[in-house]
């Protein structure tokens, strides 16, 4: 059986990249059903609209409280009968309210290693540790989230990545998002074969 997939993502798509190319070439038994973010132009849309994905905006309204945002997320994402929410750079708290509509179904990517570094601009702030000597390695995980908590759902996978004393950011930047793409595809897969 074919999972099927529904990715939330809230910026370029490098990772909606590399599980819709997982899915055509067999590595994974899945299909991404549906795409949905936060923001109208983020470039995750317009790589699912280019072959054939639905793909919906579901920016939050003015004034819009997180539970009710999450609610009307919820309405949409429940529409693509997903087996698995795949959160893919999708820069948003969910809240139960969202959470409680997929449990143990919902699952995550952050550039950092179980336990540190949680929340936003992980990357910059593990390279800015380097930089002052506290650090020279960080790494990627994919969590579940059952609940509120902020990148401390438990592990499927995680992998160390080294910072040299000569990385720049943004080659830091690069190592980490080719190891995003790799371990959220081999955490996918170990969730569809039910390990």
């Amino acid at each position: 059986m074919t999972a099927r997939l529904v990715v939330l993502a809230s910026g370029h798509g490098s990772n909606l990249q590399a599980v819709l190319e997982a899915c055509t070439s067999g590595a994974l038994a899945a299909q991404v059903v549906g795409v949905s973010g936060d923001r109208p132009d983020a470039y995750a849309l317009q790589r699912a609209h280019s072959v054939g994905i639905p793909a919906v905006a579901v920016p939050r309204l003015d004034g819009e409280e997180r539970r009710a945002y999450d609610r009307r997320l919820a309405e949409v994402v429940a529409q693509w009968e997903p087996d698995w929410v795949v959160l893919a750079g999708f820069m948003r708290l969910l809240t139960s309210e969202f959470l409680d509509r997929f449990p143990h179904r919902v699952l995550n990517v952050h550039p950092a290693l179980p336990g540190e570094l949680p929340g936003v601009r992980a990357i910059e702030r593990a390279f800015d540790e380097c930089q002052a000597g506290h650090r020279s390695q960080t790494g990627v995980m994919v969590h579940l989230v059952p609940d509120e908590g902020v990148d401390s759902g438990p592990v499927i996978m995680s992998e160390t990545v080294d910072i040299g004393p000569h990385d720049t950011l943004t080659d830091l930047e690069q190592r980490m998002h080719a190891v995003e793409h790799r371990l959220l595809v081999a955490a996918i897969a170990l969730l569809i074969d039910g390990r």
